[in-house]
């Protein structure tokens, strides 16, 4: 639990703070953007909550964060209840529950009429699970990348579901996962499940594309809100970007509406308007000069 004698000195005076256990994996600021912030290398409080819609967000961004960072003096009705996992659209959910082992890596759970799928996986907290059993349980779980597995192994051992990986990720924590896949073509797991393979970020990354509307990135596609348009990460690119690039210009063959990546922000763009948004992209990546884009139908998933 955060401490208020160890509150980060950016934090605004109030009751709800940011504690030194931060580790700057950027949750509370897309789950609550208009009370968190960035400063000196760690998030903070930049506006105390004041309506009950504030404090709801804080209490989604304090369950959510990884190192119990988030800490508030004053207790409010609204910071008792649970959201996660939280609906996104239609049967797919965010899980909250961020776990440092995956550095606060966001995952999520499809509902489908015969087996619910996770797709990375969150913290094993007890709550979660319950709320996870009463929505169906897990029949599969997708593991898009060897950083982002956080507490597989007690997930699996719990719903007795059939994890899934590339096996290009193949390593000390990820050796008993039970499907390994291989090369670089798409492949189907489920009805309207299809694994494309996406080498760059790490040898093995992996995105997963569901009814060919959500696409989960991992840590291959994000949203940068500030731009704004599509994001992908030199800097925090491990194994080739060369490859990472020329996997990204592979997605435009796909069609999907909705970016869930497991680090950065989702997005939601219209169809149309997602070819074009990738090619301008890789032209980015690829280091040519960005071309104007005009993006319909925008809605920032928070």
């Amino acid at each position: 639990m955060a401490k208020y004698a160890d509150r980060l000195p950016a934090n605004v005076d109030g009751a709800l703070f940011v504690d030194a256990n931060c580790i700057d994996c950027s949750t509370c600021r897309w789950i609550a953007p208009a009370l968190f912030d960035a400063a000196a290398g760690y998030s903070r409080v930049y506006r105390q909550p004041k309506a009950a819609g504030d404090w709801a967000d804080a209490a989604r961004a304090l369950i959510a964060c990884p190192t119990g960072a988030i800490g508030s003096r004053e207790k409010r009705p609204e910071t008792r209840a649970d959201p996660y996992p939280e609906r996104i659209a239609g049967e797919v959910y965010y899980c909250g529950y961020h776990s440092a082992a995956s550095f606060g890596a966001a995952s999520y759970l499809i509902r489908t009429g015969d087996a619910n799928i996770l797709v990375d996986s969150p913290r094993f907290a007890r709550r979660l699970v319950n709320r996870i059993e009463a929505l169906g349980g897990i029949s599969i779980m997708f593991l898009t990348h060897r950083d982002d597995v956080a507490d597989h192994e007690k997930f699996a051992a719990h719903f007795g579901c059939t994890r899934v990986i590339h096996a290009d990720d193949i390593g000390p924590n990820t050796r008993t996962v039970e499907r390994q896949l291989t090369g670089t073509q798409p492949v189907s797991i489920g009805d309207g499940l299809t694994v494309i393979p996406v080498p760059g970020h790490t040898p093995g990354s992996a995105c997963l594309l569901y009814e060919d509307q959500f696409l989960f990135t991992g840590d291959h596609l994000s949203w940068d809100p500030d731009t704004p348009r599509l994001r992908a990460s030199r800097q925090v690119c491990w194994y080739d970007w060369n490859k990472q690039t020329s996997s990204m210009e592979r997605l435009q063959n796909f069609r999907f509406e909705w970016i869930l990546p497991g680090h950065g922000r989702r997005c939601h763009l219209a169809a149309a308007d997602m070819g074009p948004a990738l090619t301008e992209l890789v032209g980015r990546m690829r280091g040519q000069a960005p071309a104007p884009l005009s993006v319909r139908n925008l809605a920032e998933a928070s």
